[in-house]
């Protein structure tokens, strides 16, 4: 392995066994070099590199310190790495939320309180046909994401949140040039939430999965370009 590669997996094992938790302040440079005996220079690229990840926090001439190490904050860098992708992977992306939504569809028929079941199905009713293109769209992102939330598992979310938001530009569209889409989109999220309250697990990941899944093969037969043939 390369220098720096040993004293990223010696700082992470650091983190990982509790030597450093989070918000802690790693040692100096000079002792913390001694302490994982590699030289200062590996451990400098090191320290570099987990905090373009989000892991270390360099805080100048205060020192380094172990971030909070929460879902949404690790994930920043998948979310930018999405959205330098987003206009070439825009059916990958979907592809993702097939996997990632009937979960948290499923979990949350069997967590979601039913006052966060009520207000999941007035918030379908929140917009209506002449609501403006943006409210639609936000509102859409609203429901997926109380239902991540009503997962109960945080990193769920957090990729739920980072993915369905890349798809914004394309959910825009969508509603502007397909004729019903918005009254598609409303039953579907109905049907989503009255199985998630009804507390059928199965039946609420299979009709977010029908939802997502909708959405893609449109996309798939009008924004993405045809394939030529010799």
């Amino acid at each position: 392995m390369a220098l720096t590669d040993v004293a990223i997996e010696k700082i992470k094992t650091m983190i990982l066994d509790g030597r450093l938790k989070p918000g802690d302040k790693l040692p100096r440079e000079a002792d913390l070099a001694d302490q994982l005996g590699i030289s200062r220079s590996p451990l400098r690229e090191a320290v570099s590199v987990l905090s373009m990840l989000r892991i270390l926090d360099v805080r100048r001439g205060d020192g380094t310190y172990v971030t909070s190490l929460t879902p949404d904050l690790l994930l920043e860098t998948m979310s930018f790495i999405i959205d330098f992708h987003q206009d070439s992977g825009i059916l990958d992306l979907f592809e993702v939320r097939r996997a990632l939504e009937p979960m948290a569809a499923e979990k949350a028929a069997l967590l979601m309180s039913a006052d966060d079941v009520a207000a999941l199905l007035a918030l379908t009713e929140a917009v209506d046909i002449d609501s403006p293109v943006g409210d639609m769209v936000a509102n859409d992102l609203e429901f997926h994401h109380r239902i991540a939330t009503a997962a109960g598992n945080p990193v769920l979310c957090s990729l739920v949140d980072s993915v369905a938001g890349r798809t914004h530009q394309a959910r825009t569209w969508r509603a502007v040039t397909q004729e019903d889409a918005f009254e598609q989109t409303k039953r579907e999220h109905r049907a989503i939430a009255l199985a998630i309250g009804d507390r059928q697990p199965s039946v609420a990941a299979a009709l977010s999965l029908s939802h997502v899944a909708g959405i893609e093969n449109w996309i798939r037969r009008n924004l993405t370009p045809a394939p030529t043939t010799a």
